[in-house]
């Protein structure tokens, strides 16, 4: 007979596992690559220290002459705020008393839950390490009943709860949301409930509640942000990466860039990633003069191209004309612990929510995202897709 007990028992030892391994590998290529460590992080915060320059006590003497006066590495401290990752699934009172003397029935339902729970956190987990922490999913151009005419689509997908923020304030002027149509050739979001009359244009949509605190990813690294990662990029010049502009993307604009970071900060690049229009003109680019196109294998079970021996993937998440060029090794993922159901006093995770006759369980991660060598990485923009 299937009760809570067991459905509990389930979903910490049969489905926690499972779920985890998906969440840290399968997201995306990208997150594959990331190192994920429980080292640096102090309570609530993450304190790294980051090396930048080189040991200065080197130099040549006479015979007899004084030694090197010793200058040590040289190092600053970055300071972040874990981040608050969760992920909810509900199941009705009425669903488990229909299911409890059909096991069968329950674990497909349970099964289905999942499922869903992880599809939707590989959407969200992955489209945050292209972000800035902002959480901003897409800006208004206009509005007009519930249908919001928004500047991009890439970041949104049915079933999402959202927020309108508003632009002036940055309070929510709309909470709690969930689309319910995205016409993606029109870029138009229609959201469900009552019609909305608060939305300006320039207000900006974000995941219910997670406006501001979402994870430290590539947008913050490439931005135009004064600081980073508690440091002022006009006093540490290392705290910003390589950018170009080409509206054509070639070999020789890759190897520029690759070439730059090995001559600037000593950066060897093994990961190139892009949006869909850029990796399709760079594939156009090859046919055009008569180049193999190379395949390879990643971790994951993922496919990509190859530029001399570096895999080039494409990702909706990334921006428009955008292409990423990376040294994953020097990012790391800092968690307080791996992904963890949430638990009552009782040890329980799976909990009545009050007065309804629904149980929830919710999954949470704490941790943030540091490129330890900002200088390190490249970013080329403004390519003319196909």
């Amino acid at each position: 007979m299937v009760t809570l007990t067991s459905a509990d028992n389930a979903l910490k030892t049969l489905y926690l596992g499972v779920v985890a391994e998906q969440l840290n590998t399968n997201v995306n290529p990208l997150l594959a690559r990331f190192q994920q460590t429980s080292s640096d992080v102090w309570g609530k915060e993450i304190r790294k220290l980051a090396p930048f320059g080189i040991n200065g006590g080197i130099g040549a003497g006479t015979e007899e002459g004084d030694l090197p006066q010793a200058a040590s590495n040289n190092y600053a401290q970055f300071v972040l705020t874990l981040k608050n990752l969760y992920g909810t699934i509900e199941i009705s009172d009425k669903a488990i008393r229909a299911s409890e003397n059909n096991s069968g029935a329950f674990v497909n339902l349970l099964e289905a839950e999942m499922e869903g729970l992880v599809k939707a956190s590989k959407f969200n987990f992955g489209r945050m390490l292209y972000g800035d922490g902002s959480g901003v999913l897409a800006k208004v151009v206009s509005a007009s009943g519930n249908v919001l005419t928004v500047d991009k689509v890439n970041n949104v997908i049915e079933g999402m709860v959202v927020d309108v923020i508003s632009n002036s304030g940055k309070t929510p002027v709309v909470s709690a949301r969930r689309i319910v149509d995205v016409d993606r050739a029109g870029k138009k979001v229609t959201l469900g409930g009552s019609a909305i009359s608060e939305v300006s244009a320039d207000d900006f949509l974000t995941v219910q509640g997670s406006y501001n605190r979402e994870l430290t990813g590539l947008g913050a690294i490439f931005g135009d942000s004064e600081t980073l990662y508690g440091l002022t990029r006009a006093s540490n010049k290392w705290l910003t990466p390589y950018k170009k502009t080409s509206q054509d993307i070639t070999d020789i604009t890759i190897q520029t860039a690759i070439d730059v970071l090995d001559e600037v900060a000593g950066s060897a690049a093994d990961f190139i990633v892009c949006s869909g229009g850029v990796k399709r003109a760079y594939q156009e680019y090859l046919i055009t003069n008569r180049s193999n196109i190379d395949v390879m294998n990643l971790q994951g079970g993922y496919k990509a191209i190859s530029y001399n021996g570096i895999p080039v993937i494409s990702d909706r998440f990334v921006p428009e004309g955008t292409m990423y060029i990376l040294n994953t090794s020097d990012f790391h993922l800092h968690q307080l612990c791996d992904w963890r159901w949430l638990e009552g006093d009782d040890g329980r995770i799976i909990k009545q929510v009050p007065n309804k006759p629904v149980y929830t369980a919710t999954l949470v991660k704490y941790a943030d995202l540091i490129c330890d060598r900002p200088i390190g990485q490249a970013v080329i923009s403004g390519i003319k897709e196909a």
